[in-house]
Parts: C-alpha cells; structure tokens; sequence
C-alpha cells in the first residue's frame, strides 16, 4: 500500500511528522512524502527536527517542484493523500485545480482518481473565504479533518492529543494502528 503524505507551510507541521513516524515502523505502508518550502521552514520553527530528519522517515521523498513524479499520474496506485497540515494556500490550489506544484497536483490526482484525500487544516479563526474552499473541498470529494481533540481519552500531554488525532488520520484512511483509542460508549 502506497500513501501519499503532504507536509504544507501552516502550523502544525508535528502532524505530519507524527504521521511519518508511525508509519515508518509499518513494512506493509510506502510512504511518499512531499514538504513544502514553507513547511520545512515551520519545522524549524516549531520542532527540533530538521527537514533532513523529516525526510528520511518516508520511504520516498519527492521534490514539491517535480510536477512529473509517479505520484503526479492517476495510473501510479496509490491508497491516497493525507496533507497535514494544510495550509490555505495549498487548500486553495487543490480547489481550484491549480496544480503549480507537486502537493496540489498529487492531490489533483488523488480527486480525479476518486482515491481518499485528507486535509487537515490548521488556521483559526477561519473567514467565509476559508470556510467556501473547506465546503468546496468536500463537494470534490475530499474529507476535511481539522486536528481537534478528543477529550473523552482522558490526554495528559500534548503528544497524547497529537498521536489521537493522527491514529483517527490513519484510521479514516483504512490503516489499522493501535495507538487509536475509540469511544466505546457510556455504559
């Protein structure tokens, strides 16, 4: 199984690194991953891992500006995309169809090919403009997965509200993991 893994310039780049870390211990999962240049600035910014450290995690690391990789053809297999985070502007590209680059493009892709794509937005508060292009991203048949957390697991740690929200990632996209933990009812 092929994922697609796109890491765009908003905040929250620790979603898309947790995602490569869980899957990088999984032989069964080939990740295909795609940073921005924005977001290997944020990692930076917001984490003490090195864009270099992000990327040897995936099994393939395709260059953002290489719009003719083998995950930019719908007859390149994959499961689907996850972009975490996703920034506006990349939102935005995907939308409207606006595949300047390897991330809207694979996502493109990802669409016409009818395969599952996942964003997963981080901008708060969000204005009518973002709220149409989340709508709009839906209609085309995408999931809109923004991080929020899941209080009834009872997290003690920021990690705990990261590894929940990207177990509920994987999980929405067919990837069994154990680190999910799900709502089992009040009894």
């Amino acid at each position: 199984m092929r994922l697609i893994v796109g890491i765009s310039g908003s905040s929250g780049v620790i979603y898309g690194i947790r995602l490569l870390q869980l899957l990088s211990k999984r032989q069964d999962i080939e990740t295909h991953l795609i940073l921005t240049q924005s977001a290997r600035m944020n990692i930076g910014i917001e984490t003490d891992w090195a864009a270099s450290d992000v990327e040897s995690m995936a099994d393939v690391v395709h260059n953002n500006k290489n719009i003719s990789a083998n995950i930019a053809s719908g007859s390149y297999r994959t499961c689907g995309m996850i972009v975490a985070p996703c920034s506006m502007k990349t939102l935005s590209g995907i939308v409207n169809s606006y595949s300047d680059n390897l991330i809207t493009r694979a996502a493109d892709v990802v669409l016409k090919e009818q395969r599952r794509l996942i964003l997963v937005p981080r901008e708060t508060p969000l204005h009518l403009g973002h709220c149409e292009l989340l709508a709009r991203a839906c209609q085309l048949g995408a999931m809109v997965h923004p991080p929020s957390p899941a209080f009834y697991t009872r997290p003690k740690t920021v990690d705990d509200i990261i590894d929940q929200t990207v177990a509920r990632l994987l999980d929405t996209i067919g990837v069994e993991v154990s680190q999910l933990v799900r709502w089992s009812g009040n009894q």
